[in-house]
């Protein structure tokens, strides 16, 4: 045994000695290399013989010899000996993946991927081989072993550039592998695959997406459930993924710091050469403009279409799926309802079943019914529901949870159709309001407030508050009809104007002129806007007035009207306080026109730049901090929930946590939590981030760490002082103690 040991290891020395010679030297060591390969041949043709054989020998004889000539194929590319060991492989692995020890089967895998990384077969090749034993293999090693080298091989013939032609294919595969058998669980490589390539945003295409899709239309759980998660959440993954690669930075003070206090390497010099490298490579991608990532819902070719076979096929009709998945599956429907504003009727008639507080996750039921609520669903659809929930959940005899998440789902219902609502009924839920527990209690606060904004007609006068009564009497607020659309604007293009005439008024101020003025360069703006209106309305008729017929009446506009809009601000307050009085018809609407012109005027004649567009970002920004501090505009911001942002049955049960009592438990475990913390001093948290930033301590804090034996001689030291520098410092110490230390009495 011990002359087989060793012999094996001399045969072991002697290949890694041959494989570096080879690779030195190809041509001097070309009879040697293929005498070995000869001896590979041998072995080859023993396992074929018999692929389940067990003699250890012969198998760590063949394992060597396959490296080998794996690591140094790329030495002979032209030689019929390299095409045959890559074709040698193939083979043994599609036909006896199942029979062969693990040991060799890794070691075969594993030379393949080497042989494709040094260009000797394609990515083709090695995938088309590869994936048919992933799918069929019963191996769990060696499943998860071809799954990372597949997705490791696609990731890296992405990273130059894309590769569309080997994309193509892996996704056709893939695509073929879950329409061909629905029923098969093999599908599920299929979107294991895709979901980990779109969250490395590798295939971030609207092919992957229709591969996902065609994993929700399948008949087995497991590839419904995979490929419903995919659209719930694969975008978050992706989000994450790219803040976790961002978070990979190097700090090059530190590293050049340590460079110059340790000792002077190649080593040392090569790491920090790549570490500059690795910033620099960082630095241009930040500045590069940022590519379009798509969420997977906005890609999909007919969400219509799909919506409906998906709740038609999984939900609708007697399907084996369990509760569990067919609230995924609900959820899912419901989202791309919210998100295109589609119509699947039958959805609402559907939930409204399942709307009692005694149903097994309710609270995901009412979030499906108010995530898949817009301002196209019929109000006549909605109301039974909102009725079925106020009845069943907000009373009297109702439990304070069950209550506040009755009113919070009705809430969030109405806040994306709020003409479902009737007066009788949100008068009843307005009056819990003055309910004991406190989460009902803010529920329908929070719903008295939507309502103030959006419906205060509905509500009785002592309930409209102050702002909403003053915008009904004036005629401010218009009645919301079904279907209407708001015009498109830029949000907060207003505040832009402001901080426009704001920098206009410093400028004037500051040059000593009139701040109310206009500047030349908005009369020369103005003047080449009127140029070329002339410039292209030549053919046109002239006249001073023109006449455009609108509902029947004739509206007359003249030049003169423009001139008023490009007037100065003085002349524009002239002009404003000859207009009629609040109590003249048409007040209103003529001290809100210099307005609307204003930011009319913004948006068609004047191109945002860069800095404009990051301007506007910052003052949008702000207005969002004032409008989070102040609490009477908390439910208007809930109310304008971004169509994207999914609602969870956490959203409905927030309200219900409010009014809930922590236990003893729950206290004392907060309590404990909070001791777990650690409590630092200032200078302490000040020398933790010094040492974390690869900076020394001063000299007097390792003075205070020195053994007392080194710092005897300097306090011997002091003893020898003249009787002169004696009488300095004590003279010093006392003006320091009358001033109040070293620093001064601040005091």
């Amino acid at each position: 045994m011990k002359r087989k040991i060793g012999a094996l290891e001399k045969v072991d020395a002697d290949l890694t000695s041959l494989q570096y010679k080879v690779r030195r030297d190809p041509q001097s060591y070309y009879e040697d290399h293929q005498q070995q390969y000869m001896q590979y041949e041998t072995q080859r043709d023993l396992l074929l013989q018999n692929p389940s054989t067990s003699d250890d020998t012969g198998i760590v004889r063949l394992s060597d010899l396959i490296d080998f000539v794996a690591h140094t194929a790329d030495c002979y590319p032209k030689a019929k000996a390299t095409a045959q060991f890559s074709d040698d492989l193939i083979l043994i692995l599609s036909l006896h993946h199942d029979e062969l020890q693990a040991d060799l089967r890794d070691k075969m895998v594993g030379s393949l991927v080497l042989v494709r990384n040094k260009d000797l077969i394609d990515s083709a090749t090695l995938l088309n081989t590869l994936f048919p034993i992933l799918v069929s293999t019963r191996s769990k090693s060696l499943r998860a072993l071809l799954f990372t080298k597949i997705i490791s091989d696609l990731r890296s013939s992405n990273v130059k550039a894309t590769n569309h032609r080997l994309n193509r294919t892996i996704q056709t595969v893939l695509f073929n592998l879950l329409t061909s058998d629905r029923e098969s669980a093999k599908g599920l490589w299929a979107v294991k695959i895709t979901r980990e390539l779109w969250k490395r945003q590798i295939w971030t295409d609207a092919r992957t997406v229709d591969i996902m899709k065609e994993a929700c239309l399948s008949e087995n759980e497991k590839v419904i459930t995979g490929g419903v998660r995919f659209f719930l959440g694969g975008d978050k993954e992706r989000e994450e993924a790219a803040d976790e690669s961002s978070d990979e930075e190097i700090d090059m003070a530190k590293m050049r710091h340590q460079v110059g206090i340790n000792k002077k390497t190649k080593k040392k010099a090569r790491e920090l050469k790549q570490a500059a490298a690795t910033v620099k490579r960082k630095e241009r991608k930040n500045n590069a403009p940022h590519p379009l990532n798509f969420s997977a819902l906005h890609l999909l070719h007919d969400p219509q279409g799909f919506a409906e076979t998906l709740f038609s096929k999984h939900v609708q009709s007697k399907s084996k799926l369990p509760l569990e998945s067919k609230l995924l599956v609900l959820q899912l429907v419901s989202r791309l309802v919210g998100l295109h504003k589609l119509t699947v009727i039958a959805l609402y008639s559907y939930l409204l079943k399942y709307l009692t507080p005694r149903q097994t996750s309710v609270t995901t039921f009412l979030a499906i019914l108010a995530q898949a609520t817009h301002n196209l669903v019929p109000p006549d659809v909605l109301e039974p529901l909102i009725q079925k929930i106020a009845n069943e959940f907000v009373s009297e005899a109702s439990a304070s949870e069950v209550a506040a998440a009755g009113l919070n789902a009705i809430r969030e219902v109405c806040a994306r159709q709020p003409l479902a609502m009737n007066d009788t009924l949100l008068q009843d839920l307005v009056m819990y309001r003055k309910s004991k527990d406190k989460g009902v209690q803010m529920a329908a606060r929070g719903l008295l407030s939507l309502y103030r904004e959006v419906g205060a007609e509905l509500l009785k006068k002592r309930d409209r508050g102050k702002d909403a009564t003053i915008a009904l009497i004036a005629g401010g607020r218009k009645e919301q009809r079904f279907g209407e659309e708001t015009v498109g604007d830029i949000a907060g293009i207003d505040l832009l104007e402001k901080w426009k005439e704001e920098e206009r008024r410093k400028k004037r101020e500051a040059a000593g002129l009139d701040p109310d003025g206009s500047d030349d360069s908005e009369e020369d703006e103005t003047e080449n806007w009127k140029n070329w209106d002339v410039e292209s309305d030549d053919s046109d008729g002239s006249g001073d007035w023109i006449n455009v017929e609108s509902d029947g009446e004739d509206i007359n506009i003249s030049d003169s009207e423009d001139e008023k809009e490009n007037q100065p601000a003085a002349k524009k307050a002239k002009l404003a306080s000859e207009t009629p009085g609040p109590s003249e018809p048409g007040s209103k609407a003529q001290s809100e026109e210099p307005i609307q012109k204003q930011i009319n005027r913004l948006l068609t004649t004047t191109i945002l730049t860069p800095a404009d567009l990051k301007q506007l970002r910052a003052l949008q920004e702000s207005a969002a901090v004032k409008s989070q501090m102040s609490s009477s505009k908390r439910a208007a911001l809930l109310a304008a929930r971004h169509a994207d942002d999914a609602i969870t049955a956490e959203t409905i049960e927030a309200a219900a946590a409010l009014g809930k009592k922590s236990t003893k438990e729950e206290k004392l475990a907060m309590a404990k939590g909070d001791r777990e913390e650690k409590h630092q001093s200032t200078t302490a948290k000040r020398k933790e981030k010094k040492e974390a930033a690869g900076k020394s301590t001063t000299n007097k804090e390792k003075a205070r760490k020195k053994n007392f034996l080194m710092t005897l001689g300097k306090a011997k030291g002091k003893n020898k002082r003249s009787l002169v520098d004696i009488k300095k410092t004590m003279r010093g110490h006392i003006e320091r103690s009358k001033r109040g230390g070293r620093r001064g009495n601040r005091g």
